[in-house]
């Protein structure tokens, strides 16, 4: 059971007159047997939670019910606080700003000194160290056809470059790996697929409307299928590209060459991504094995010095 869903669910209760299982059960994509769980556990924090069945019915909080600010420790209000400044930073919502508003109301006065040093001593910033405005207005603009399950239409462009029209119903985003995504089905694919929106242009919602499909969750997780491709090889690199190769590695694969080098045992797939990482290093990298890696590198080498010949 997670503390953090349990706080969601009360703060979406506090937020509308009454909320179905089916709809927890859908915005936290866990079984409706899960949300009466947690239902049952706010009730036994002291939370009156009832609710009425058939048509139109679901959960609500009681009426003229005020939680008790002693309801969260000053951790829980610190957590929340601190995921929720983190996302306000890059997606600016009424929502958002109505929720932090919202959770800062809990805080007793006697805590207001601790919870704010608490939760200033992580600090969340999803924004690029170059600001793209483009991701906040795309996020916006999903987030939209989100709630309203509209059609948006885009251009993406591909890994290849190339570009094509989309349709697609949205369903998610996401943020991995300090880029965003969004999971919808596509109508071009005629199946679901997975965006990033740094490739999307011309996002727009479109005046369709969508009835949501089983949901198929974008597999995120590729460790083992990575782990089984790549291979171990042998780089020699300057220190001082050193934070940029622990991206990768761990130190433990790093060995002390002389004082401004260092043997890496460095893990790599062979595909144009990874060989265009080891080139981006530049003359603080040599690559010494595995051999054949070692001669393809040489002729991209040659074939990016043939650009410049003239």
């Amino acid at each position: 059971m997670k503390i953090s869903r349990l706080i969601s669910i009360i703060m979406i209760l506090l937020d509308k007159e009454r909320v179905s299982a089916h709809e927890l059960a859908n915005i936290f994509e866990v079984s409706k047997r899960t949300i009466y769980r947690d239902i049952d556990a706010i009730n036994l924090a002291g939370i009156p939670v009832y609710s009425t069945s058939g048509v139109g019915g679901g959960f609500e909080i009681m009426k003229r019910y005020k939680i008790n600010q002693k309801t969260f420790s000053s951790t829980d209000i610190s957590s929340i606080l601190i995921g929720l400044s983190g996302f306000s930073n890059i997606i600016k919502s009424a929502e958002l700003t109505n929720a932090l508003t919202k959770v800062k109301s809990f805080i007793p006065a006697d805590k207001v000194n601790e919870i704010e040093f608490q939760t200033n001593q992580i600090q969340i910033d999803l924004n690029q160290w170059i600001s793209d405005g483009n991701v906040e207005k795309n996020l916006n603009i999903i987030k939209l056809a989100l709630q309203n399950y509209n059609i948006l239409s885009f251009e993406y462009t591909n890994a290849h470059g190339i570009k094509t029209e989309r349709k697609t119903e949205p369903y998610q985003i996401i943020l991995k790996s300090n880029h965003w995504y969004f999971h919808g089905y596509c109508y071009t694919r005629k199946d679901f697929r997975l965006f990033k929106l740094s490739r999307v242009s011309k996002l727009k919602i479109e005046n369709s409307f969508f009835k949501p499909k089983d949901y198929q969750k974008p597999l995120l997780d590729f460790t083992d299928t990575w782990t089984s491709i790549q291979i171990r090889t042998t780089i020699r690199i300057h220190k001082s590209i050193m934070d940029r190769v622990l991206d990768f590695c761990v130190y433990e694969d790093f060995t002390l060459d002389g004082e401004e080098h260092y043997i890496v045992d460095f893990p790599l797939i062979e595909n144009d991504y990874y060989y265009n990482l080891i080139l981006s290093f530049g003359d603080k990298c040599q690559f010494l094995e595995p051999l054949h890696i070692r001669t393809e590198l040489k002729n991209r080498i040659q074939n990016i010095a043939n650009l410049y010949k003239d």
